[in-house]
């Protein structure tokens, strides 16, 4: 069975080579010019994932993936001509998974989505895990809860593993402090946040070239070099 990608862009030139691509690669494309008519591709067909641009009419792209995140971790990559550092950060922390400025690449772009899907089909509910969760030069093996950096095995403790896990699950994507102690430590741990920015230093202390980005004022990412 092909796998949906919905497709949300106004700029018909764009959304005919994306669909181009894609469907090149043997997806389906539902392409919508709006997010009001993206919505009910949402509702009504559920894509595997989505391409999602910012700017457009009506309902913005922030708004549209605010709410498909509200019942769905289908992955989104987000396009946008709005190369913002806090363009940026506002999209993953809304619940993007990857974004790509404007004008990019289609290639990249196809490759992008290629590298979601599967990550997504490894963690679908109900359907088991891929055994490696790879992000950049890092390598983590879950049924020996190894990690490997740089070709080198580093060891690491069993909350270090943890931390690692979340954030190479979802490159790009801004954790809040809250969130990462509540998925690392468990929802009843009444410490202090500052835990994670421990946890966090002796990851950067003990694999220097790892690109752990600190996102001020809200928590952290693991940002794919790629992008």
């Amino acid at each position: 069975m092909k796998q949906m990608i919905g497709l949300v862009e106004d700029d018909s030139n764009i959304r005919d080579i994306v669909e181009g691509y894609l469907k090149k690669e043997g997806y389906t494309v539902k392409a919508s010019e709006t997010a009001e008519e993206a919505w009910e591709v949402f509702e009504n067909e559920a894509p595997d994932l989505w391409v999602l641009d910012i700017m457009l009419p009506g309902m913005d792209g922030y708004e549209f993936c605010k709410r498909v995140r509200e019942s769905s971790e289908v992955p989104i990559i987000i396009i946008s001509a709005k190369d913002d550092e806090v363009d940026k950060i506002l999209g993953l922390e809304l619940g993007g998974d990857d974004y790509l400025t404007k004008p990019f690449s289609p290639r990249e772009l196809v490759a992008r989505v290629k590298r979601h899907l599967k990550r997504w089909q490894a963690m679908k509910p109900g359907e088991p895990e891929e055994d490696k969760i790879m992000s950049g030069e890092l390598e983590l093996s879950e049924s020996e809860r190894r990690a490997y950096f740089q070709g080198e095995e580093v060891e690491v403790t069993t909350k270090e593993f943890e931390m690692l896990k979340i954030l190479a699950s979802q490159e790009n994507r801004a954790f809040s402090r809250e969130e990462l102690l509540v998925k690392v430590w468990g929802d009843d741990y009444f410490g202090s946040d500052r835990a994670v920015d421990d946890l966090v230093k002796r990851l950067r202390k003990k694999m220097k070239d790892l690109p752990i980005e600190t996102v001020w004022g809200h928590g952290y990412r693991l940002r794919d070099k790629t992008s």
